[in-house]
């Protein structure tokens, strides 16, 4: 097409973005021969960086014997293996994966497997779902009704089911109000959720459905102590279902396989995505209670769903040889250990700063959030479009980082949120705080600030 226009629907239709050329472990290379240090891991999802040699390897082999066979006619070796991986243990009682091609697919069969259960055991009444506001469940419209982003639900607000409502997040920095104790707030969480479970009518609710770790439209915000604890009591009071989407937060990021595993609960639906396969092949899965699916079998025989490309071999392949890298190099004591470095090396540089407000997350999943002024929490303009020229910068000055706004509301707040690949060294952490604080400055510096 030579120097023409691009034919590509780019999500900016007024700049086509620089062309990515190469990879090289957490370093991207622009076709200009830039490298940029990719701390975002895109968008939390190059977890073993880029090109690593051994899930090119598998992919390749995988490629060279099936490439692909219908789920309605096949199962394949790599879909086997990859099921077994994750769910052959039981954690959490999670038995059986659904394998599909990304996180919205994974939250939509999270949704559908719920409906359809309820159906199947005789509560077909149970037809209401419960998020929360500042949540981010996925962009198919079922996702983004589950959803809580304001911003990307506005324009689809009318084709979005009423089957859902919001209740408030679990967000200390937002919502705690001043005098109020860690317990207390989650108190006061618990009440009002049980108070939605009460409006709806408790025997109308399918299930609750949330971030154990919030990522993107809040912006890395792990609930506070004992929230997940009396969110899971809830639902088992009522007999609903809790589905968590750790389709950001999940498959080591926070430090551990699942990030349930801190909450000292388990689900009995979740959807993960993002770090099964480190970006090597779309791919996502839900993975389900063993209860719901044998309620399943032994009535109407199926789960009334499918896509064309679930359970894809190469796929599979991919996200299988990257789960066997997180186990064999031992990556979830290093997200622990780097993401303690992280923590440490954003507190120095920017816990003193006039305009970060809260520095928060967990694991290899941090991000800061910028205020106007921090003795108000008062946020930034929103036509400042301060989280984008943040980014801007960064990748000016060879960083990839992930800043977003609408934190506080939908509309206003800018936070920048981190996520660097699993294999990053203790050098590479620290060159991206080094990086993110020029751009900070440089940013708040052509505002005025």
């Amino acid at each position: 097409m030579g120097a023409g226009k691009s034919r590509v629907l780019h999500r900016s239709l007024r700049e086509t973005p620089p062309r990515a050329v190469g990879g090289d472990g957490v370093w991207l290379i622009a076709e200009d021969g830039r490298r940029i240090l990719d701390a975002s891991g895109g968008a939390a999802l190059s977890c073993l960086g880029h090109q690593h040699p051994r899930v090119l390897e598998a992919m390749s082999r995988q490629a060279s014997k099936l490439a692909y066979a219908h789920t309605s006619f096949f199962t394949s070796e790599p879909a086997e293996a990859l099921a077994e991986k994750l769910v052959g243990h039981e954690p959490g009682g999670l038995a059986y994966a659904y394998l599909v091609s990304g996180g919205s697919e994974a939250v939509e069969a999270g949704i559908k497997l719920a409906r359809q259960y309820f159906i199947e055991i005789g509560q077909p009444q149970r037809q209401r779902f419960i998020a929360r506001r500042q949540s981010y469940h996925g962009n198919t419209l079922g996702a983004l009704a589950a959803g809580g982003n304001a911003w990307r639900r506005e324009p689809y607000a009318p084709l979005l089911s009423a089957a859902f409502s919001h209740v408030t997040p679990a967000f200390a920095y937002h919502e705690m109000r001043a005098g109020e104790s860690e317990a207390d707030f989650v108190a006061r969480l618990a009440a009002q959720l049980e108070a939605e479970f009460q409006r709806l009518g408790p025997d109308n609710v399918a299930a609750f459905i949330a971030e154990p770790v919030v990522g993107a439209t809040a912006g890395c915000v792990p609930a506070p102590e004992g929230y997940f604890r009396a969110v899971r009591d809830i639902c088992d009071r009522h007999g609903a279902l809790l589905i968590l989407d750790e389709v950001m937060c999940g498959m080591g990021r926070t430090g551990t396989r699942h990030a349930w595993e801190q909450e000292g609960i388990a689900p009995d639906i979740q959807a993960i995505a993002k770090g099964l396969g480190g970006g090597y092949q779309p791919i996502g899965a839900m993975l389900a209670g063993a209860s719901i699916v044998d309620s399943i079998r032994d009535g109407s025989g199926a789960f009334q769903h499918g896509h064309t490309y679930m359970a894809h071999p190469i796929a599979c392949a991919a996200a299988l040889e990257v789960q066997r890298v997180i186990d064999d190099e031992q990556l979830l004591d290093r997200v622990k250990d780097l993401g303690r470095q992280l923590e440490r090396r954003l507190t120095e540089r920017f816990g003193n700063h006039r305009h970060v407000g809260d520095i928060r997350g967990r694991g290899l999943f941090q991000a800061i959030e910028l205020v106007a002024d921090r003795a108000t929490r008062v946020p930034f303009d929103p036509s400042l479009k301060l989280n984008q020229r943040i980014k801007a910068i960064a990748f000016e000055g060879g960083l990839g980082c992930y800043p977003a706004g609408g934190c506080v509301d939908g509309r206003s707040g800018d936070h920048v949120l981190l996520a660097p690949p699993y294999i990053a060294t203790s050098d590479d952490i620290d060159m991206i705080v080094d990086r993110l604080g020029r751009a900070v400055d440089a940013a708040l510096q052509s505002v005025g600030h």
